[in-house]
């Protein structure tokens, strides 16, 4: 899900404690029927705090989501989701973070096999669908609707992470062999993000089998470097949609994201509706070189390092505001957690309308857990440190990178001018010029201190998606409908609450209701993500019901009365 530069960003997601951060949940909720939707799901429990509204079932097309819910219940259907996931597996789509340009770079050639191998796997879906290839190996397939309603995107990726080599051996399968062995898939890909594109494609695949013809235009958008840079797949293949359809002219955007969870006997899905910025910030210290014999009261080692402990010594400070998500997630958590601690409990609904209450919630929840300090502001982190290249050469360099999650309500301005701020006056101390984000801040005459983007990955906070009655009640309506109506799942219910997580900066112009959602409980994964044994699940059906979920939300979407 996440490449080198976005380190897993989603730390708090699915956690064992009570009350740790989870979800993002406005304060206002728009109560009455709205232009969102042709029929009018009902509010659930705890509308004040935390809405819930009821499954979203199609109307228009019951009969047909009925028969599919049917056939995603066969055998038959399930054994050929698993070959067709398992053949996707089988072609090691790797991306590197040192890849080169498509064309320039042969190691972006094993994704014209997975081309093939889709089109082996899913022949209906490219003779009736348009399939566009953007710079080379990005994927667009155009299901066009009979309105000019927006369309709306399901997207996924065709990348995973490399396997080292040095780790092959220890995996129970071989990491590409796509093997079932009667209860998980096994290989690299079928949890991050194979299994996703799978499920899109076999949902498709199943409406265009009986038939189905869309009133809303349905693009899907599969990029090729996602656990990298996303600047070859993602980037070219979101500028080619902007060009194509324009700036905010799509309804929704669906992409890959957070789970279901199991939380003290309650089922949470988590769909995230927003992200943290992102600041790599290099400290470089240059001063005289020379022999070590006669050195300076500091070198340049020794002044870069009480810059790195003015920085940790200063931490950004957390901050609980009822505006933000943090608060909204306390109330969820407060209002359907069943193991939440009671007196937290009382305490974050008087904090809804009491400072003095709000200040002590936030005193309770920074001593609950370290996780809530990443939620309630800006981390900080020292990541890198490099300087000096012989044991008696004074050095005239030495640099530091710190990594920074910027919190939803700051920014990549913001945060650089915190730095600027926190070390001038070390600077002037130490008679150095100070650079900052290429403006001279402070004269020296002892040498130079340069604050900079570090391989200019800057990203601001996303915009945060509005959670209002139309294609969050959309959403949310769909999941309800899968899980509470799967056979496998005894008719269990799901309580439904945004989260934060990253990945889809390169969409942000396409729509302002973006959704990071997959289908999956957490413990259908084996052994995680990006690691040894990475497994998919079969147990209850686990990725016939990804395809349940996906055609009910095509079928509902299509039914809105979205714009």
């Amino acid at each position: 899900m996440c490449s080198l530069v976005f380190i897993l960003l989603v730390l708090y997601t699915f956690c064992d404690s009570a009350f740790l951060p989870i979800c993002h949940l406005p304060r206002l909720w728009l109560t009455r029927p709205c232009n969102g939707l042709s029929k009018s799901p009902s509010l659930g429990v705890n509308s004040a705090t935390c809405p819930q509204w009821i499954a979203l079932h199609p109307t228009k097309h019951r009969g047909l989501s009925e028969d599919l819910d049917v056939s995603y219940s066969s055998e038959d259907f399930k054994q050929r989701a698993i070959q067709a996931l398992g053949d996707a597996v089988r072609v090691p789509t790797e991306s590197y973070d040192d890849n080169g340009p498509v064309g320039e770079d042969s190691r972006w050639d094993t994704f014209a096999e997975l081309h093939r191998v889709l089109e082996a796997s899913f022949p209906r879906i490219y003779e009736s669908l348009n399939v566009t290839k953007v710079n080379t190996y990005g994927l667009i397939f155009h299901w066009q609707g009979s309105t000019s309603a927006k369309p709306y995107i399901l997207a996924a990726h065709q990348d995973v992470v490399p396997v080292e080599a040095q780790t092959v051996e220890e995996w129970k399968h071989d990491p590409y062999s796509g093997y079932y062995d009667g209860t998980w898939i096994w290989g690299r890909g079928t949890c991050d993000d194979k299994s996703d594109l799978i499920r899109q494609l076999l949902a498709i695949d199943s409406l265009l089998q009986q038939g189905f013809s869309p009133a809303r235009t349905l693009i899907l958008s599969y990029g090729f470097d996602e656990e990298s840079k996303g600047i070859e797949g993602a980037g070219h293949l979101a500028r080619y949609l902007e060009e194509t359809y324009g700036r905010d002219s799509f309804a929704l955007l669906l992409d890959e994201g957070s789970l279901y969870t199991d939380m003290g006997g309650t089922v949470f899905a988590t769909p995230s509706i927003s992200e943290k910025g992102y600041l790599d910030v290099e400290i470089t210290l240059s001063t005289l070189g020379g022999h070590s014999s006669v050195p300076p009261s500091h070198t340049s080692i020794g002044l870069l390092s009480r810059f790195i402990a003015v920085v940790e010594d200063n931490p950004h400070q957390a901050s609980l505001s009822r505006s933000g998500t943090p608060f909204a997630t306390t109330q969820c958590l407060a209002a359907h957690h069943p193991m939440y601690p009671e007196d937290l409990r009382k305490l974050a609904r008087k904090a809804v309308t009491d400072d003095a209450a709000l200040k002590v919630l936030q005193e309770r929840l920074l001593a609950s857990d370290p996780l809530y300090k990443a939620m309630l502001g800006t981390t900080q982190a020292v990541d890198l440190i490099e300087g000096g290249v012989k044991v008696n050469a004074l050095p005239e360099r030495a640099s530091a990178v710190v990594n920074h999650r910027i919190a939803e309500h700051s920014s990549v301005g913001e945060l650089q001018q915190h730095m600027i701020e926190l070390l001038t006056p070390l600077a002037i101390k130490y008679d150095l010029a100070l650079v900052a984000f290429g403006s001279n801040v402070t004269c020296g005459g002892a040498g130079q201190v340069v604050l900079s983007d570090f391989l200019g990955t800057a990203l601001e906070p996303s915009p945060v998606t509005p959670t209002e009655y139309g294609p969050w009640a959309i959403l949310q309506g769909s999941i309800k409908a899968a899980f509470e109506s799967s056979p496998a799942r005894n008719n269990s219910k799901v309580v439904v609450i945004p989260s934060l997580s990253i990945d889809t900066q390169f969409y942000w112009n396409l729509t302002k209701h973006i959704f990071r959602f997959s289908p999956s409980f957490d413990t259908d994964r084996f052994n995680g993500e990006h690691t040894i044994n990475e497994g998919k699940s079969f147990r209850a059906d686990s990725l016939n019901e990804g395809v349940r979920f996906y055609t009910k939300f095509i079928l509902n979407v299509d039914e809105s009365d979205l714009p």
